[in-house]
């Protein structure tokens, strides 16, 4: 058999098979989530992708225009629940743009934190299963590591490790906790002893301290790993132009070239949350990028997120060096039952999969009339049909794996 492989996307053989339809997902492991992808080929080569989307069918929309706006805050956890505390913030966000609720500076400073804080995490495990779907799996287990400290820490927040509902409509439920038990992790891994007790703020600032060192390990233990370049530089490359068109956003976006992040560029009730903080959105194409890479492949779109890591990593600093001078209370009293008025708000802001964006009518009730939701993850899972074709089956795992999607986004 002879074949051209001058170009990558490009593959042509001159020996063909019959023509196949092959089932991928919704039990395979590196399908994320409920999705199915039902893939036509031609021996290992892809001609068609079609995703089915799922069935878990939750409703929750349709059940937010059943319950008052605090009551519909925990159904945002399930939509993404790998940053539910960034789905609360951006429910709340919308009630106040409609409600027209100023939150004190200390509420402000207090969601940056939790925020910032959860896009870590949700990167942190982001990044271990695409290792995971490249057949690494060490890496898998140190995000997982460093991920599990992290939910300690929202734990003695809130009482929660997945499905917070801490970030509500005027500020968060509670305030940031005293003292804590250190987390397990977090002792074992800085060798400190089990039985101390440790202010919740300096707990964070420890983990954050041992969390930037090894940083770098990721970076050699993937981004530099030149088995892990080979399957994602020059992969399912999407060009900056198709991915504007087909309304991709987050790293999927900026990964393509595209300078665009709803923290800096989004609207006033969410930007003046992060005005005065010193931090850089990373956008491709990257001057030290192996000389494999292309812009808008999948590891531009990896490295975007674990740039961002650092990013965040340092927005959560300023945001613990300022709250104990923030003004105000972390929250504004907000009651169960007030009507929302006769108008309508929408509001996107950035999560770590990409632009949230949650809808809400008011007529005068309680509950709204209409509640909708506007997914990233939706918008980001359309392009894989374009990038699946005419790749080889075992880079269709790379390349939805780069686009790092949630279902409970997309099929809510």
């Amino acid at each position: 058999m002879s074949s051209t492989l001058q170009d990558p996307r490009v593959i042509e053989f001159d020996v063909r098979t019959d023509e196949m339809l092959v089932n991928m997902g919704p039990q395979h492991p590196s399908t994320h989530g409920v999705l199915r992808l039902l893939l036509k080929t031609d021996g290992e080569v892809v001609h068609e992708t079609t995703p089915h989307i799922g069935y878990l069918h939750r409703c929750a929309e349709k059940i937010g225009e059943n319950l008052t706006g605090p009551q519909w805050i925990p159904y945002s956890d399930r939509m993404d629940y790998l940053a539910a505390m960034n789905m609360n913030l951006g429910m709340a966000l919308t009630f106040e743009k409609l409600l027209k609720i100023e939150v004190p500076e200390k509420a402000m400073t207090l969601r940056l934190i939790i925020a910032e804080l959860n896009r870590i995490a949700s990167h942190l495990v982001g990044m271990g299963a695409y290792g995971l779907d490249l057949g690494s799996f060490s890496p898998f287990l140190y995000a997982f590591r460093e991920r599990e400290i992290v939910l300690d820490l929202f734990e003695e927040l809130c009482g929660a490790r997945l499905t917070y509902s801490y970030i509500t409509i005027g500020g968060a439920t509670h305030d940031i906790p005293k003292v804590i038990p250190i987390p397990p992790g977090l002792a074992e891994l800085t060798h400190r002893s089990h039985n101390e007790k440790i202010e919740w703020v300096d707990a964070l600032r420890l983990f954050l301290d041992w969390l930037e060192k090894r940083i770098f390990e990721y970076h050699t233990l993937l981004t530099r790993n030149s088995i892990f370049i080979k399957r994602t530089a020059g992969i399912g490359v999407l060009p900056r132009d198709m991915a504007i068109s087909y309304n991709c956003t987050g790293p999927v976006l900026r990964g393509s070239g595209v300078d665009f992040d709803l923290r800096r560029d989004g609207e006033p009730i969410y930007t003046r949350m992060y005005e005065g903080y010193q931090f850089d959105i990373p956008v491709a194409p990257f001057e030290d990028a192996p000389p494999e890479v292309v812009l808008g492949d999948n590891w531009c779109r990896f490295f975007v997120r674990m740039l961002e890591v650092s990013e965040s990593i340092k927005l959560v600093r300023q945001g613990l060096d300022r709250y104990p001078t923030a003004k105000g209370d972390y929250r504004v009293p907000f009651k169960m039952s007030t009507k929302l008025p006769k108008d309508e708000a929408y509001l996107e802001t950035e999560c770590p999969r990409g632009q949230m964006g949650f809808y809400v009518v008011g007529n005068g009730d309680a509950e709204p009339l209409r509640a909708r939701a506007k997914s990233s993850c939706f918008c980001n899972l359309s392009i894989t049909a374009p990038l699946c074709q005419g790749v080889l089956i075992a880079d269709v795992p790379a390349i939805v794996g780069s686009l790092d999607i949630v279902m409970g986004e997309i099929d809510r």
